[in-house]
């Protein structure tokens, strides 16, 4: 299948080690599941999506990832991998909320929608893993007028960025003269020995290579 996005930036804030032992890497695994559940953490308390946005706004100058957030996008929350059901947790949606809130945004506009649900990557083997065109043949885009010129398309975990890229391409159907760029909360980083910290910034890219993604760094 042809894709109009090939590559992409994207950016992160935070990372996670899913097999590491060490006392920081198993701390980051706590991280993640307060991200994935958006627990309340902190004294005094606060949910962690208030808790990113928060951390980021006020070191936004000190961001590798500033100028996404310069240019004052809309921020698109990417689609949970099951079809989304009234009342269910939707993280990105809450990240993109915090982040408006702060000022680090236009506006939040649910704009991508699944109309089939794909397997979670998380808990499928390699193989099996959904790729790029299962994530674009499963979403489609509702309309957003005017058209925008800058989306940011927010996520809480990116893996190898499949989803993100199959959501790109979707949006860059819809909105062909639009800018789009990603910025996931945390980022995966396997195998143990490239994890150094939890709160580690970046900006990098999101490639797509015959039916593969490769996510750099």
């Amino acid at each position: 299948m042809s894709m109009r996005l090939s590559r992409i930036e994207f950016a992160s804030f935070l990372t996670y080690s899913p097999r590491g032992q060490s006392p920081k890497e198993l701390q980051s695994r706590t991280t993640m599941r307060a991200l994935k559940d958006d627990q309340f953490i902190d004294n005094p308390p606060a949910l962690m999506s208030e808790t990113i946005a928060d951390a980021i706004k006020n070191n936004i100058q000190n961001m590798p990832f500033a100028h996404f957030f310069d240019v004052n996008p809309i921020l698109v929350p990417i689609p949970r991998s099951s079809l989304i059901k009234l009342g269910t947790l939707w993280v990105p949606q809450r990240l993109a909320s915090a982040l408006t809130k702060k000022g680090l945004g236009r506006s939040v506009e649910e704009c991508l929608q699944r109309t089939s649900a794909v397997r979670k990557a998380a808990t499928s083997i390699a193989s099996d893993r959904p790729r790029v065109s299962d994530h674009y043949q499963s979403m489609i885009v509702q309309k957003v007028f005017p058209e925008p010129e800058e989306i940011l398309l927010i996520d809480d975990v990116i893996t190898r960025g499949a989803t993100i890229l199959g959501a790109a391409n979707r949006l860059a159907d819809a909105f062909p003269k639009a800018r789009i760029r990603a910025f996931a909360a945390m980022r995966t980083m396997s195998p143990p020995f490239v994890f150094t910290n939890i709160r580690d910034p970046c900006k990098g890219f999101i490639e797509l290579k015959g039916n593969d993604t490769f996510r750099k760094p």
